[in-house]
């Protein structure tokens, strides 16, 4: 989610934890992370839960559902293991500090001889591809830039990188610095943009409808991307395959592609699980 004001997500991950091992197979494991705020360092903090557990059954999930955090951007994650065990350390989404803030990354996908060369200060502390990718994503911004670039900046940077990394196989993913979102789609994503008037939902996963004009105002904006659509009566917009967006303040902006000016990571001659 990305919020233009401080919102809470309680209602979305009702619906989306139940794929953790009720309404589909994503077991293996669950994470949620807030960007919190105060005046002094804006989106700079994150509250942060994993758990190897599934998110259905979760008494962590189950504090989550009815504790409403409220934050600008939130990412959160069910698992299905493809590459590492179900371990704690291998749960999405995971979390890094670069130029004095911290990074946020969640991935659905399967990335086949994907470990490149790690030489810097990121290294994954599990076996997952998925993290392996997220240190070298940003391996390679620290290299292209020598210090807190632009939100336009690091869009652009981002669509030089991630075609490197697709060419391993399938890389859905969310990525955020407190400052914006951003979700490249692989093969499948939607997202939709929620604002003034809001409208009644029925989610999809859980026998539940809110009318969602009773919780929040005429200055609300929030973005939600997601594989699957949460609810059964909003329009989702997918994602073409490929395509790269940026959400700033509940609002989207597609990414222009641009051709890679790094070189391609080195591929393994061996896959890692």
């Amino acid at each position: 989610m990305n919020s233009r004001l401080p919102a809470s997500l309680t209602l979305s991950f009702t619906g989306f934890s139940q794929r953790g091992g009720c309404t589909d197979h994503h077991a293996d494991g669950w994470g949620m992370a807030f960007f919190e705020s105060d005046a002094s360092a804006p989106g700079k903090g994150v509250r942060y839960f994993v758990d190897k557990e599934s998110a259905a059954t979760s008494p962590i999930a189950q504090m989550l559902r009815n504790y409403p955090i409220k934050s600008h951007n939130v990412i959160a994650h069910v698992r299905k293991a493809t590459v590492g065990e179900v371990k704690l350390e291998n749960s999405h989404p995971f979390v890094r500090e670069l130029w004095g803030r911290y990074w946020v990354f969640a991935h659905n996908g399967d990335l086949k001889h994907f470990a490149p060369a790690l030489h810097g200060s990121f290294k994954p502390v599990g076996n997952t591809d998925s993290e392996w990718a997220f240190c070298w994503l940003l391996q390679e911004l620290a290299k292209s830039h020598a210090g807190v670039p632009s939100v336009d900046e690091l869009s652009r940077t981002l669509a030089e990188l991630v075609p490197q990394i697709t060419r391993h196989g399938s890389f859905n993913f969310l990525l955020s610095n407190g400052q914006a979102l951003w979700a490249h789609a692989s093969t499948k994503l939607c997202y939709l943009v929620r604002e003034h008037p809001f409208p009644e939902v029925q989610l999809r996963d859980e026998d539940l409808k809110v009318d969602l004009a009773e919780f929040n105002g005429p200055d609300d904006r929030l973005a939600i991307v997601v594989t699957e659509p949460l609810t059964t009566n909003e329009e989702w917009t997918a994602l073409v395959p490929g395509a790269l967006m940026c959400f700033v303040d509940g609002s989207p902006r597609e990414v222009a592609q641009a051709p890679s000016r790094l070189e391609p990571a080195p591929p393994l001659s061996q896959p890692l699980a």
